[in-house]
């Protein structure tokens, strides 16, 4: 808003503080000169970096400004003429001419008559006249505030001189640093990645390098498997890196085949990594992908699914051990070779030929749930679990068990540490419609019992189940996401028989 330039009333005199009589020019105690305005405080306005004055200076008038110090009463000065202000072409609302210069634009004079210092912001167009300081000031040095800043050297849009970027210019009378930013608007683009580079997800320009951190901000990129997932016909997949491990150490694998009479067979392999051992997210691809290649090799040619689910943890294992060989021209001793060893835990699923076959080593579980919800769901898989094992001992109970910070303290695993490979296989034969989940503990930790899975699942599961893999991931993150997160679906449609379900477990 702009000012009113009216001379307003003075309820007391500048010069002695005494309350002038109305309409007195002169103050009749000390003679000042009540018509001159005194001068507003210097509050130095805010500049925009790199932007002039919205008009050139306009060349000082002949008329000085009035003394602003008290005369004595014997020695009255006769009134100066009043300042001339250069006025604006426009006007504010109230027709007042708007003023385009501040007082210290202009040449004054003392009471004595003589020049006033010019201030050091009385032009904002002259050249620094000391040194510049660059950008290790010493920490006594004033802290630079951004309220206030002063263009080193040329007008908007020009190129700074050679030697002037990065510099702050020493504080003035005020105590404010004058810093010689670059101007946004002329800053060059930052030139567009070459086709098939690499982005940074963070800054959005800089190429990732082949460690997978950003050249231009250092940050660390997701990795490929901190989320994936898969869909293949009715069976999806999903993983997920969770809220607390830096790396995804679960894989999974989903495949479908063709039995010998041309009836499908739908495969879905979980593996979980130990995190104790080393490079656990390597055992866990590992056994995926031999599990899988060894189901869709053996079940084309009739091999029994319970029979080819036992074979497929095999090829898993021997997978997993062959990752504790020594690289070649090591001199490790062989007593050391399977010290800390790669490990994963593996549970899988099979359906074909009407017949719904598990099979797992370790705390991974699979889950029945179905379709009509008043059925009650199942858990068709037993940990290998120190809590496991002390509740089939019958000295504690589930609850106390899976409290004990002991309870997910794994029995079997597959790796060249392993005590004794003891695949687990089961076979059912479900008379109703329903979905299989097979999951990690990154899941089930947070829906541990099979009421409280069957209660995560979503209704549509069955007709969506990638979808359905994707909210129940989400209900792991929700409630804490301590560990990866991996889960498969897997819709069972049978037409209803009326016979109960037949069971096998080995």
């Amino acid at each position: 808003m702009s000012e009113s330039h009216q001379q307003p009333a003075l309820a007391r005199c500048p010069g002695c503080e005494e309350p002038p009589a109305s309409g007195d020019l002169y103050c009749g105690a000390c003679g000042y000169d009540l018509s001159v305005v005194p001068a507003r405080p210097d509050d130095r306005p805010t500049l925009a970096i790199t932007v002039p004055p919205a008009a050139p200076p306009a060349p000082a008038p002949s008329s000085a400004v009035p003394p602003t110090a008290p005369h004595a009463p014997d020695a009255p000065t006769p009134p100066a003429p009043a300042v001339q202000w250069p006025a604006a072409s426009e006007t504010d609302s109230s027709d007042v001419p708007v003023p385009v210069h501040r007082a210290t634009d202009l040449p004054g004079t003392d009471s004595g008559g003589k020049p006033l210092p010019a201030s050091p912001a009385a032009h904002h167009d002259q050249q620094p006249t000391t040194p510049p300081v660059h950008h290790d000031v010493q920490a006594a040095s004033p802290p630079v505030r951004h309220d206030d800043r002063a263009v080193v050297g040329g007008p908007a849009g020009a190129e700074p001189a050679a030697g002037t970027a990065g510099t702050i210019e020493p504080p003035d009378s005020s105590g404010d640093f004058a810093l010689a930013a670059p101007d946004p608007r002329t800053a060059e683009p930052t030139p567009t990645p070459a086709a098939g580079t690499k982005v940074c997800v963070a800054c959005r320009s800089g190429r990732v390098d082949p460690d997978g951190y950003c050249e231009n901000c250092g940050h660390a990129q997701p990795r490929e498997r901190d989320h994936m997932e898969q869909e293949l016909g009715s069976v999806a997949a999903v993983s997920d890196r969770g809220l607390r491990h830096h790396r995804n150490e679960d894989s999974f694998a989903v495949s479908s085949t063709a039995l010998p009479d041309g009836s499908p067979a739908v495969v879905a392999i979980v593996c979980d990594g130990v995190s104790s051992a080393s490079r656990p997210d390597e055992a866990s691809a590992a056994a995926a992908s031999a599990a899988n290649e060894a189901l869709l090799e053996s079940l084309p040619r009739g091999t029994h699914p319970q029979q080819a689910m036992h074979e497929a943890i095999v090829a898993a294992s021997e997978a997993v051990n062959a990752l504790a060989q020594d690289p070649p021209g090591s001199a490790e001793h062989d007593a050391q070779r399977h010290q800390n060893a790669p490990a994963c835990t593996l549970v899988g699923a099979i359906m074909a030929g009407g017949l719904l076959v598990v099979g797992w080593v370790g705390d991974s579980r699979v889950y029945w749930v179905p379709d009509d919800r008043t059925g009650p769901p199942a858990r068709l898989t037993e940990d290998d679990s120190w809590a496991a094992q002390m509740v089939a001992a019958g000295l504690m109970n589930e609850a106390e068990a899976y409290a004990d910070e002991r309870a997910h303290a794994i029995t079997g695993w597959l790796g060249a540490d392993s005590y004794e490979l003891e695949p687990h296989t089961a076979s059912f034969k479900p008379d109703r419609p329903g979905l299989v989940v097979v999951c990690t503990d990154g899941l089930w930790n947070y829906a541990e019992s099979a009421e409280e899975m069957a209660a995560a699942v979503p209704p549509e599961a069955h007709r969506r189940p990638l979808h359905g893999a994707q909210v129940l991931v989400g209900h792991a993150l929700d409630g804490g996401g301590h560990d990866n997160v991996t889960v498969a679906l897997l819709p069972f449609a049978v037409e209803p028989q009326g016979a109960g379900s037949a069971c096998t477990t080995v």
